[in-house]
């Protein structure tokens, strides 16, 4: 155990970056972001200096910032620098330099010269392991590049803690996924810090990038939310306890990020995060505000509009107040920010941005007196930023600020000036900031008026102040405080004006009114100076009993456009004058009318002013009356007008007043409108009876009351007055047969007679909307008053109203609301007029086309009655009449071409389309489904049309569009009410026809499908007998079209039509398919044109509709005749067959192969209907038969059907029965046709092909069950094609489905039976032929039942039968079942196996073989052979080689070869080894006897067994197998001894030597020397004494050919055998000596003693040639054989064999011994023989070079003496030997034979 000592010492080393290992030294020095670890090794500091110099030299090029680091980093000094040698202030100062660098370099790393600069700080600073974090930080942007993945391999093993989790990546060589750093950066805030921090200084030095920042921001945010989910709680405080950790975590980061201003992409990044923690998190206010103050301190014009919505989403995080006071000086400060702020609230919310800035603005403006702030706060509130209740909060708190705001913050009042005008701004504004606002100062609980007077803005009427001096537009915000410098000054100047004449109410202007006015306004601030005003002589207050002047100042003033707080101050100012004692003798009625005004103002204290007023005026009528009372202005009040009034008596006004006014007074102050009500219930006398404030109002009372209001709306000329007096008296219809429009027509008619700029400039003078007036004086005519509607349609006839747009829209608007209520005679009359004005010429000026365009709006938007259609339809009728027929004094002169010309170009023709346009659009918005009235005037009109179209030229698609549309719509109405009905004869159908067949418009011809079709399910007798026309034009034309509209009407069209036309055809059965034939046919020709997305949904529809049992398989003929078996057909039928039942597509198929059948008969019926040929001529039954079978096994491979068919068959039902009865038709009827059609091959084939798909629609079980009847019908040959569809079948099967085998097994027993029973043969054929098939496949499962076949086909009743063709398929098919039964097939085979054999016997006789027979016993024996050969022995053996010798022999195919030899092959290595040895023994005789192709083949089984037998069993057998070989190898002398009695080849015979030698070799590698050196020392004893001495022929052969076996012998086994040449060498010297050489057999022999010489002499590596008893017996005889030179080729035989001599036999002596022997040769009489030595010595020389030549002095003289040999040749030779010599031995002869 290692000591505490040793452990520190173990720690301090691990941490240490120094070592002393020279290993540790050298991997450390071989880190390299560049070079491979092995070259970096290798590498000096020098060389890496000089590589990464370069680098640095050219950043310094890109960015100069680098070049400072050449005096340090990247110094020559830098070369030498050690950091372990340093001290600890140096390293410090030089961690400081690196990381500088490396936040410089980080943007570059893509750049190679930036890697070459990082690698130098590697190989020298070692900074991946002293700054490993700063390095890693630095690349960590590019963490996919695969530099990284570099680094990461050098990186030291103890990285630092925020990075370990790298680890995984550096060890496994992967760059980490950008999800493994978020998730680093979420769980561990160490991490996060550390990039914030270095990015953070990255920018602080400006040496950020793009880059950088883009991944510091992304990995920021995404961890920012990671940790937002991860901090969730259920618990509140325990969330907002996270929420704060992590805001004080990050929140410094983000606080310097946001005012980064150098740094966009930061600051945009920055803001990113905030939204995400602001929305995520639930941060305080002042959080938010923490962050909102420093977002809007950094940005910058780059930063602000990113900013800006940042801002908007965390203010709607924050509650609802202000901002603060830093973001709304920011605010002040950009230019373009409600445009900025408009664009982002397109996308974001920012209505609490707004309403918090707004709050801001304000207390800045409060405080500061900042008026800046008003424009952007007027705008935040203009542009719909805020909502309702945000708009109130921010006027309230301007109103506010302006009763804050003092002289010590406004001094000169510009402050209070500026805010007072857009106070008044924004409460003038219209829509629902005027509404928000004008309801906010309703609401406020301080006096609105005394705040705009304390401001100085008086708001008043804007009238312009007419001066002929002075341009009237100036503001009266500025004239007021000029007139209050001195209020007694200007009532010093006022009581000098004169007393006007007339009232303030009179038509005539009165110019006084405005500057009293206005003096007015100045005085209601302060009530001295209201009560100086009052007093003035120019009000003449004292005479206001009897002038009108004093109280119509103050009903005006009330009545007009003023400030509240002047309105009731001039009600209190009559209110108390109507109080004194001289007011007592007067009527004031004329008040009344203008205190209802007042009651019905929206301020709630000028309505208490004026319930005031009438209380004071309820008392005087209180009182009877004095005789001497008179009413007060009765003359005066309204100028000349006055005379117009009606006054009230006593007890009426006594009436309105205390019974009608005063009792709701309470009511009426609360709302402006409860006084309207009040009047309006009283006159109509609904008052409620249980209401003791009301009492009954008799009639003459109400309508005097009326008269008494209407007279005063008439006679005022405030428009303002007339609005809210009009609007009580509005609601009341009639009063005692008097109806407000008697009562009011005039003011009316004075309205409307104004010029348009006129009534503009009395509304705008009062501040009212001109179509309120519009609406209002409009509104005064009621329903069914004919003077009213004779009024507005005459004042819809003059030019200067129609000029008037928005009155012209008020009467129209006035005509349509009154609608309803009119009587129908009224609507009548009404109607014909508004049709009149609704139809112009085209020359009409445009406010006439505007008054047309609104009347034929209203007659759209009106209900109008039937008979008003009915009229306008008989109207366009004879318009149409008159435009088709011209004058009969024209008729003659006019040509029929030239008359549609003349009508187009006639502006007459174009109003009648213009109004027969008109009429039909109105009856199509009419709702005409409930007008059935209508349809027959429709159809004429739609007659007409056609007619109209047919002159013109012209398509008139518009207008048949919308008759169509509207019959339609009433088609339902007769279906459902039975009692409605259309009368057949009126040709309604003829119509539509010719309207589809001539029209060139697909939506006219779209909508009359449609009613052809709705009238098919409604009338159908008024259609039936025009629908084939329609659909034979259909075809050509609408079936082409695209769209889903088209497609709909088609599917509309097919579904109700054809039913029924069905249903009529029906009746006569026999002629159902040629009278819909034609229909057929037209939808079948207009197959191409129909869009392809339509085709299927479209012939679906057609064969439901038309009964897919009857017309399925008749547009399926029709398809493929038309257009041929074409992928884009075959794909559709499938699919139309598809659609239907299972049933229904068998039922199809029949009918299809019916319709097939009937093509081929004599005189075809059916066939010739359909497929449209009834020319003799021009039927060709093979090609149109052709193009029906072509598409017949494409719809038989349907997938769907199949599924189907199966699904059902597994539910043993009736159906399921019925549906095999239907597969067991069409089976039969798809033979039926292909035994027609037999004969022509093209169609037979195509049958065959729809009979294998048949076959696969029902599995293997039902389809069995579906064919059993059909095998009990008497007709074999349907049986025979049954059984074998049934064969066809299996071959297709799957032998996994526990369900078809079953089937299959179980039919077994049926097969057998015929097997026995039938007396055809090919059905038995056939049926065997099913057995083979079934037990091939499934037979293992059942060895029972596949036993009792074998027994069968066996036997008598199949193998035993005559037929050749039964023999062959019952051999096959025993083959099989034995391959299936293996052992179980035993008991057959006694009597199998002699058949079989027999067969193969008889097979091979005679001239010709049988070679299908022989195949079949072939494969039945291989079969024997293969599964149980210990069945082929003995007798069976003998005899099966037998024939096999015979069929080697026979003129057989090579695949009948081929055959017998697999089963040769499975005998050889299967059966017992001694049982075939044996027998091949036994055989080779008669192999002999038949020729060499068996004893080849004899050899090739022998050789086979050899190769799968073991050496043991070779060793056991080699006895048989000795003797097998000596046969061989007496071949040759065995055929030289029957002379010509064989005609053997010698090729063949050599071929037969070559098999044997190997044979023979295959034997002897499984032998050991001790088992085959006796055999070998038989063979050369029995080549050359077991035949006589006589016998030398036969001897010589018989040795040539173990000659033969002893050359290949040595040749291959080499060494190992070189000993064996002990036996041979005295026999083979007594050959080479004895041989005669002019015999052609021992030549022959002769040469293969000297190659098998050779082949020993050449592997002889023990030296067995070297010994002398070895080397005498041949090496003489070698040398002697030179004499024969002359008969032989000594070169090719003889001179090898000595060389390889001399080479074997390497010692001196005998080399001395060779050499004398040639020598003596050299000086032989006859040139060849020295010739042949010559050639000799060349070999010898150059094969054993100075070895050889040491003898050359022995040679020299004999070398001489042949320079001058005679022979030339000779001479040659020894001229090329000396020359040999001279190289081997590096030196010349000259000198020694000289």
């Amino acid at each position: 155990m290692a000591s505490s000592l040793a452990q520190q010492l173990a720690q301090v080393a691990a941490k240490s970056k120094t070592s002393l290992d020279a290993k540790t030294l050298k991997a450390s020095h071989a880190k390299s972001l560049i070079f491979e670890p092995r070259a970096a090794a290798g590498q000096t500091f020098p060389e890496i200096y000089n590589i990464c110099h370069e680098g640095f030299e050219e950043l310094c090029r890109l960015d100069a910032r680098f070049s400072h680091y050449g005096a340090t980093l990247f110094s020559e000094q830098s070369q030498e620098a050690d950091r372990t040698q340093m001290s600890a202030d140096d390293n410090a100062a030089l961690d400081k330099r690196i990381e500088a660098f490396l936040h410089l370099v980080g943007s570059r790393l893509r750049l190679m010269p930036a890697i070459k600069a990082v690698e130098w700080l590697i190989r020298r600073f070692r900074i991946h392991e002293f700054n490993t974090a700063a390095l890693l930080t630095t690349f960590l942007p590019y963490h996919t590049i695969p530099a990284f993945v570099t680094l990461l391999s050098i990186l030291p093993s103890n990285i630092p803690l925020e990075y370990r989790f790298l680890d995984p990546y550096a060890r496994s060589l992967t760059a980490p996924p950008r999800a493994a750093i978020v998730q680093q950066a979420t769980n561990r805030p160490a991490f996060l810090s550390l990039i914030s921090e270095y990015m953070l200084k990255s920018c602080r030095a400006k040496q950020e990038y793009p880059g950088l920042v883009s991944f510091w921001g992304g990995i920021m945010a995404e961890a920012v939310n990671g940790m937002l989910d991860k901090m969730r709680s259920g618990r509140k405080s325990i969330q907002m306890q996270n929420d704060h950790a992590l805001v004080q975590q990050i929140g410094p980061v983000l606080s310097e990020s946001l005012v980064l201003k150098d740094v966009p992409g930061l600051q945009i990044a920055s803001y990113m995060i905030v939204t995400i923690l602001a929305s995520k998190a639930s941060l305080e206010d002042n959080a938010l505000t923490a962050f909102m103050d420093q977002l809007v301190l950094g940005w910058t014009n780059d930063t602000f509009r990113p900013g800006l919505v940042c801002l908007s989403i965390l203010s709607q995080y924050r509650s609802a107040k202000q901002l603060s006071g830093r973001v709304a000086k920011a605010v002040l400060k950009v230019p373009d920010f409600v445009p900025t702020l408009r664009e982002i609230s397109q996308a974001y919310r920012v209505d609490r941005l707004a309403n918090g800035l707004a709050l801001a603005l304000v207390e800045r403006l409060s405080k500061k007196g900042d008026v800046r702030s008003l424009p952007l706060i007027n705008a935040l509130l203009e542009d719909k930023f805020l909502e309702e209740t945000q708009i109130k909060v921010v006027y309230k708190s301007l109103l506010v600020a302006a009763h804050k705001i003092g002289d010590e913050v406004d001094q000169d009042g510009r402050v209070r000036k500026e805010l007072g005008s857009t106070l008044v701004d924004l409460s003038q504004a219209g829509g629902e900031l005027g509404s928000a606002i004008r309801a906010t100062i309703e609401e406020v609980d301080f006096n609105i008026e005394e705040l705009e007077l304390r401001l100085e803005t008086a708001i008043r009427p804007k009238l312009a102040i007419e001066s002929p001096d002075e341009d009237a537009a100036g503001d009266m915000d500025v004239d007021i405080p000029q007139v209050q410098e001195s209020f007694e000054a200007a009532f010093e100047k006022a009581s000098k004006l004169p007393t006007p004449k007339t009232s303030c109410l009179s038509p005539e202007p009165v110019d006084l009114f405005d500057e009293l006015s206005a003096f007015f306004l100045s005085a209601t601030a302060n009530e001295t100076d209201l009560q100086l005003f009052d007093e003035a002589p120019v009000l003449s207050r004292s005479s206001a009993p009897a002038k009108s002047f004093y109280l119509s100042f103050y009903m005006r003033i009330w009545s007009g456009h003023f400030p509240s707080l002047a309105k009731a101050a001039a009600l209190d100012r009559v209110k108390t004058r109507l109080k004194e004692e001289d007011c007592a003798t007067k009527d004031f009625q004329a008040v009344v009318p203008y205190c209802i005004v007042a009651l019905s103002d929206p301020a709630k204290r000028v309505r208490r002013a004026a319930a005031d007023l009438l209380v004071v005026l309820g008392q005087q009528f209180t009182v009877a009356p004095k005789p001497t009372r008179s009413v007060w202005a009765s003359k005066d009040i309204y100028g000349k007008a006055s005379s117009g009034l009606a006054a009230l008596e006593f007890d009426a006004m006594n009436t309105l007043v205390n019974s009608v006014l005063l009792p709701s007074l309470e009511e009426s102050v609360l709302h402006e409108d409860h006084v309207s009500a009040i009047i309006i219930s009283s006159l109509e006398g609904s008052g409620d009876a249980k209401d003791d404030k009301k009492q009954h109002i008799s009639r003459s009372t109400r309508l005097a009351i009326l008269k008494f209001l209407c007279s005063h709306v008439e006679a005022t000329p405030l428009i303002s007055v007339k609005l809210r007096l009009l609007k009580p008296l509005n609601q009341v219809k009639s009063i005692s047969g008097t109806s407000r429009t008697d009562l009011l027509l005039p003011v009316l008619r004075w309205w409307a007679q104004l010029p348009g700029s006129e009534s503009k400039l009395l509304a705008d003078r009062e501040f009212i909307d001109e179509g309120a007036v519009n609406a209002s004086f409009t509104n005064v005519v009621v329903a069914n008053n004919a003077d009213g509607l004779d009024l507005f349609f005459n004042l819809l006839k003059e030019q200067q109203v129609a000029a008037r747009t928005n009155l012209v829209e008020s009467i129209f608007a006035r005509i349509q609301k009154m609608w309803p209520s009119m009587k129908e005679e009224t609507q009548l009359s009404a109607a014909q007029t508004l049709f009149e004005l609704s139809q112009v010429s085209p020359e009409a000026s445009p406010e006439q086309t505007s008054v047309s365009a609104e009347a034929a709006d209203v007659l759209r938007k009106v209900e109008l009655p039937t008979d008003v259609l009915l009229e306008f339809l008989d109207s366009i009728q004879d318009e149409v009449k008159i435009a088709t027929e011209p004058p009969a004094n024209k008729r003659r002169r006019v040509s029929t071409a030239d008359r549609p010309r003349d009508i187009l170009q006639g502006n007459e023709f174009k109003a009648t389309l213009s109004k027969i346009t008109f009429v039909l659009e109105l009856v199509q918005e009419a709702n005409p489904e409930r007008r059935t009235d209508l349809l027959p005037s429709l159809f004429t009109t739609l007659s007409d049309l056609q007619q109209l179209r047919t002159l013109v030229g012209a398509e008139l698609g518009y207008l048949q569009n919308l008759v169509l549309s509207s019959l339609l719509a009433m088609i339902p109405a007769y279906q459902k009410d039975k009692a409605l009905k259309i009368d057949p004869s009126a040709g309604y159908g003829d119509i539509l026809a010719s309207c589809i067949q001539k029209s060139s418009s697909p939506t006219v011809i779209n909508a009359a499908l449609l009613l052809v079709a709705s009238l098919a399910r409604a009338a159908p007798d008024v259609v039936l007998n025009s629908v084939m026309p329609i659909f034979t034009f259909m075809g050509s034309s609408v079936l082409k079209q695209a769209d889903d509209y088209s497609a709909h009407v088609v599917n509309q069209t097919v579904k109700e039509v054809i039913p029924p036309l069905v249903e009529t055809f029906r009746k006569n059965p026999r002629t159902l398919l040629s009278s819909t034939a034609q229909l057929l046919s037209s939808f079948v020709t207009a197959y191409d044109h129909i869009p392809s997305p339509r085709k299927q949904d479209l012939f679906l529809s057609l064969v439901q509709n038309l009964g897919p049992e009857d017309f399925l398989f008749a547009v399926l003929a029709m398809f493929v005749d038309k257009y041929g078996a074409t992928d884009n057909m075959v794909s559709f039928t499938t699919q139309l067959l598809g659609s239907f039942p299972v049933e229904t597509q068998l039922q199809t198929l029949i009918k299809f192969l019916d319709l097939t059948a009937d093509i081929f008969k004599p005189k075809p019926t059916l066939s010739k209907t359909l497929l449209g040929r009834n020319e003799t001529a021009d039927w060709d039954s093979t090609k149109i038969s052709a193009k029906q079978l072509a598409l017949l096994p494409h719809l038989l491979s349907n997938r769907r059907l199949k599924k189907d068919i199966n699904a059902l068959a597994e539910i043993d039902d009736m159906e399921s029965s019925k549906i095999r009865e239907l597969y067991a038709t069409l089976l039969e009827s798809l033979l039926a046709l292909a035994t027609t059609v037999k004969a022509k091959k093209p169609l037979h084939n195509r049958c065959g092909d729809a009979l294998a798909n048949l076959l696969n629609l029902l599995s293997i079980s039902e389809f069995i069950k579906s064919v059993e009847a059909l095998l009990d019908r008497p007709n074999v040959e349907l049986r025979q094609k049954v059984l074998r569809s049934l064969e066809a079948r299996i071959d297709r099967e799957n032998n996994t489905d526990p369900k078809t085998r079953a089937a299959l097994l179980a039919f077994l027993p049926q097969l057998t039976a015929v097997i026995r029973e039938s007396n055809d043969m090919n059905y038995k054929h056939t049926a065997v032929t099913c057995v083979d098939k079934i037990a091939e496949k499934y037979g293992k499962k059942d060895l029972e039942a596949v036993a009792a076949a074998a027994s069968t086909i066996a036997g008598d009743h199949c193998l035993g039968q005559e037929s050749e063709s039964l023999r062959i398929m019952a051999l096959l098919c025993l083959a099989s079942l034995v391959d299936v039964l293996q052992d179980g097939i035993v008991p057959v085979l006694p009597v199998a196996i002699p058949k079989a054999l027999g067969y193969m016997a008889q097979s091979l006789q005679g001239e010709t073989p049988n070679a299908p027979l022989h195949n079949a016993a072939c494969a039945f024996m291989t079969a024997l052979a293969q599964h149980i050969p210990y069945m082929i022995s003995g007798a069976y053996l003998d005899q099966l080689l037998t024939c096999a010798n015979a069929s080697a022999a026979a003129n057989l195919d090579a695949e009948s070869h081929d055959n017998l030899f697999q089963c040769l092959e499975f005998l050889a290595k299967l059966v017992e080894p001694k049982t075939l040895f044996v027998a091949l023994e036994r055989n080779w005789a008669k192999a002999y006897q038949s020729g060499v192709p068996a004893l080849a083949q004899h050899l090739r089984v022998l050789g086979i067994a050899l190769d799968k037998h073991s050496k043991s069993t070779v060793a056991k057998n080699v006895s048989t197998l000795s003797a097998i070989f000596t046969q061989a190898m007496d071949l040759r002398r065995q055929l030289a001894t029957e002379g010509e009695k064989t005609e053997v080849k010698l090729s063949e015979l050599e071929d037969v030597e070559r098999t044997v030698n190997d044979c023979a070799l295959k034997m002897i590698y499984k032998l050991n020397d001790a088992a085959f050196r006796p055999i070998f020392s038989e063979l050369v004893e029995w080549s050359t004494s077991k035949l006589s001495k006589q016998d030398v022929a036969g001897k010589t052969l018989r040795q040539l050919s173990v000659y033969g076996f002893f050359q290949t012998f040595f040749s291959n086994l080499k060494s190992i055998v070189t000993s064996y040449a002990s036996y041979i060498s005295e026999g083979a010297a007594k050959v080479l000596t004895t041989a005669d050489l002019k015999d052609t057999a021992q030549r022959e022999l002769w040469k293969r003693v000297l190659g098998t010489l050779a082949q020993c002499f050449e592997h002889d590596q023990d030296g067995f040639w070297q010994a002398p008893a070895h080397f005498s017996t041949v090496a003489p005889v070698l040398v002697e054989q030179f004499l024969r030179a002359g008969t032989v080729d000594a070169m090719e035989e003889l001179v090898p064999a000595v060389v390889e001599l001399a080479a074997a036999a390497d010692s001196k002596e005998h080399h001395k011994e060779l050499n004398g022997s040639l020598l003596k040769h050299l000086r032989s009489e006859q040139a060849a023989v020295r010739l042949a030595v010559v050639n000799c010595q060349q070999a010898l020389t150059e094969r054993l070079g100075e070895e050889w030549l040491a003898s050359l002095p022995e040679m020299l003289p004999y070398i001489s003496e042949l320079q001058d040999d005679d022979d030339e040749v000779v001479e040659r030779e020894n001229r090329r030997w000396i020359v040999g010599i001279e190289e081997a031995l590096g030196e010349s002869l000259d000198s020694m034979l000289q």
